[in-house]
């Protein structure tokens, strides 16, 4: 059985818009080009394989760095338990509160043939921070599940 773990930072809005502490959370879109032109329901938590043996926990931790480049915060992590995508796979996930950079995202690269030649591509094209309704839509739609979550552990 293949298992990823992964990450969701989030955040209190900052005071605009009339968000006035809300919360975001931050999310990822897979890149690549057979990733390029698909947006809504194809997006991640910032996630990848857990190694046998290894922590998933510190899979997730060093998945979310190798992704992004940024050390994963290292604030109190929620769990918030997994699902399983269509393909089969179990994602673990955890949301820690961060007010990372979109603009200082320096991706991983992977590697595959496209067109006829290897290429490297980057691991995520970019991340955003939304609000939960929006990361609910951009989601891949059993990872939205996620969020919910997320906003119950911090209400409760």
């Amino acid at each position: 059985m293949r298992i990823s773990a992964g990450l969701m930072p989030y955040r209190r809005a900052p005071e605009r818009s009339g968000a006035n502490g809300t919360i975001e959370v931050l999310i990822a879109h897979p890149g690549g080009p057979l990733w390029a032109k698909k947006d809504a329901g194809h997006w991640s938590i910032v996630k990848g394989e857990v190694i046998q043996g290894e922590d998933p926990r510190a899979a997730a931790a060093r998945e979310f760095e190798e992704e992004t480049s940024w050390v994963a915060p290292n604030g109190v992590w929620l769990d918030l338990g997994s699902v399983r995508l269509k393909s089969g796979k179990t994602v673990l996930g955890w949301a820690v509160e961060a007010d990372l950079d979109p603009t200082n995202l320096k991706p991983g690269l992977f590697s595959m043939v496209w067109r006829g030649q290897r290429r490297e591509f980057p691991e995520i094209d970019r991340v955003l921070w939304c609000s939960p309704d929006e990361a609910r839509r951009l989601l891949n739609p059993a990872q939205s599940e996620f969020v919910p979550r997320l906003l119950r552990g911090l209400a409760g």
